[in-house]
């Protein structure tokens, strides 16, 4: 049995009958640097194979895909059956040749089992040729694969990589016939040159010289673009993953499995073969986005990097099936804390501080210094997730504005948000901008310091909102009624600040609040001193029963603290 194919013969009938000896093991010279976490990845992935390479028809016994062990190592595999056998056959021959490998797997980073009915292998390297007609995903992004493992080159990388040849050997060839060009030139140059003067010579070699070196500014342009599109499809590639891993990482998108409901769809909690538990979203049916648009804001956003940012680590699209793969965060949302009666206690200043700070320091990474400005323009305590540690990440970017890095504010006619989290011009006029996002940082920091919701609550005989009801106790020198009767122990100074920070925040003319970068300075350093504040904005429609809103410029749609109710169900 050779690398690439194998030729089998008999005396008797060998065609749908299961046959294990002889049985060869041959293993890769390469140890592996984990044995434990190695072998934890590849048991359940040669068994999903296995089982996907059995349920495959007479012409697809096999399945291959890949993995990653954590520390970053790769496992690459692949299994297959002859195609004569049944199911049956198929999946107990692929069994015993796990079993064969079982006491190899600690010491090597690859090995082969090779029987006359199937075959197993798996290494460190891509070893198998992908092609368009791939099935399987294993715990990372799909690689696509043949029956044969012949060089190691994935499909859409070797459609590239003969298109790249094939635009070097078009340029070579260019090449020459331009050299043959230039020597016939400096042929027919010589000739003339008696005939000429000095001054015409010079500027006919000149010439020549600036044709050919424009020509090669031209050939590194073109394989700088066959480069740069080859890293782009790369990416594009890493991302994307097969929908039946998801499901199954769900348990079929379970009820059990749920995490919450939104206007996006429902979000599920996961786990891949790896162990490695994410976070699904999956999305509503009803979008008019295209496919390349989804995929080229799935790309952007999924190379936003920041502690205080939740991370997207793909996506898959599968017919009207379009799933975004967030990172698991284990604490739920803000919003599960901070007003909840029995995990409000746990909320105590320092940690109050802690989160606000990341808060601030995620949103000015989003509008000043990621490789695009973006507008949240949904931040709320929902969308606030946290960590273990209770790191803050800001979550849920279905509503952000993208934006090139010198554009600093948009206009829509459909609005979309949360009541009191919006900002006046965005919530009436349709305007929005990174200060429409500080207005919402303003009314969470409020909520933070207070314990209170933003909407309307009853105060002895008044009615008002949280702004209304800071604003009045701030000037009227009555702080202490602000700050949640929670907070015992901790800096009032740093309360004080905050509450301070926030009603800046919350200012009802936009050019009156401050960007993100000097909240950030505001919150880390207490020497610097703070314009005063001018009265918030008071919104008469917190106390209607109508969730939504007519303004002169259109409709708006909007939700009471809970769900956003969108139209667009697509990153923006």
């Amino acid at each position: 049995m050779g690398p690439h194919c194998m030729v089998r013969y008999s005396d008797y009938s060998i065609f749908g009958i299961e046959k294990d000896d002889p049985s060869v093991y041959v293993p890769s010279q390469n140890n592996v640097s984990n044995a434990q976490e190695y072998e934890r990845v590849l048991n359940p992935v040669l068994q999903y194979l296995s089982d996907k390479a059995a349920s495959g028809d007479s012409v697809k016994k096999y399945a291959a895909g890949h993995a990653t062990v954590p520390g970053r190592e790769m496992i690459y595999a692949l299994v297959q059956c002859t195609p004569d056998l049944d199911n049956q056959n198929c999946s107990n021959c692929l069994k015993k040749a796990m079993s064969d490998i079982q006491g190899h797997i600690g010491a090597k980073r690859g090995g082969r089992v090779l029987k006359p009915s199937c075959t197993l292998r798996y290494e460190a390297d891509l070893f198998y040729e992908a092609t368009s007609d791939s099935i399987v995903n294993v715990s990372t992004p799909v690689t696509p694969t043949t029956p044969v493992t012949p060089p190691s080159v994935p499909s859409k990388q070797g459609k590239r990589s003969n298109t790249k040849k094939t635009i070097i050997i078009i340029i070579i060839v260019v090449v020459i016939a331009f050299v043959t060009m230039l020597f016939t030139g400096i042929c027919i140059f010589s000739r003339v040159k008696q005939q000429r003067g000095k001054l015409e010579s010079r500027l006919y070699m000149c010439t020549s010289v600036s044709l050919l070196l424009r020509f090669k500014q031209f050939f590194i342009q073109v394989v700088s673009f066959s480069d740069d599109n080859s890293e782009k499809f790369s990416f594009e590639d890493s991302l994307q993953y097969d929908f039946e891993i998801i499901r199954s990482a769900t348990n079929d998108f379970s009820d059990a499995n749920k995490l919450g409901q939104g206007g996006f769809g429902s979000v599920y909690k996961g786990m891949l073969l790896n162990g490695q538990h994410i976070a699904v979203k999956r999305l509503c049916k009803n979008s008019e986005q295209g496919e390349r648009e989804f995929k080229n804001e799935v790309m952007l956003l999924a190379q936003l990097q920041h502690r205080n940012v939740v991370r997207l680590l793909g996506f898959c699209l599968t017919g009207e099936e379009r799933l975004l793969i967030y990172e698991y965060i284990p604490n739920t949302s803000l919003n599960h804390f901070i007003f909840d009666p029995i995990n409000h206690g746990h909320l105590d200043w320092q940690t109050r501080y802690k989160i606000i700070g990341g808060i601030g320091r995620g949103l000015l990474y989003l509008h000043e210094d990621s490789r695009l400005r973006i507008i949240h323009r949904d931040l709320k305590p929902s969308n606030i997730l946290l960590g273990e540690d209770m790191n803050p990440k800001i979550a849920d970017f279905g509503l952000a504005k993208l934006f090139v890095m010198d554009q600093t504010q948009g206009d829509t006619k459909i609005i979309v948000g949360t009541y009191g989290y919006m900002a006046p011009e965005y919530a009436i006029h349709g305007r929005f901008s990174v200060k429409s996002d500080v207005f919402s940082f303003g009314v969470l920091v409020l909520e933070m310091v207070s314990g209170k919701k933003i909407g309307s609550f009853r105060h002895g005989e008044n009615e008002e909102d949280l702004l209304s009801y800071a604003w009045r106790n701030w000037r009227s020198d009555a702080i202490p009624n602000i700050i949640d009767p929670m907070l015992t122990v901790g800096s009032r100074n740093e309360m004080i600040r905050c509450i301070h920070i926030g009603l800046l925040c919350v200012q009802e003319n936009v050019n009156d609040r401050p960007i993100m970068a000097s909240v950030v300075s505001m919150l880390n350093s207490h020497s610097l001193t703070l314009p005063v504040p001018s009265k918030p904005p008071y919104y008469s429609h917190y106390n209607t029963d109508s969730d939504t809103l007519r303004s002169a410029k259109s409709s708006v749609y909007v939700s009471r603290n809970q769900v956003s109710n969108i139209t667009e169900p697509y990153p923006r």
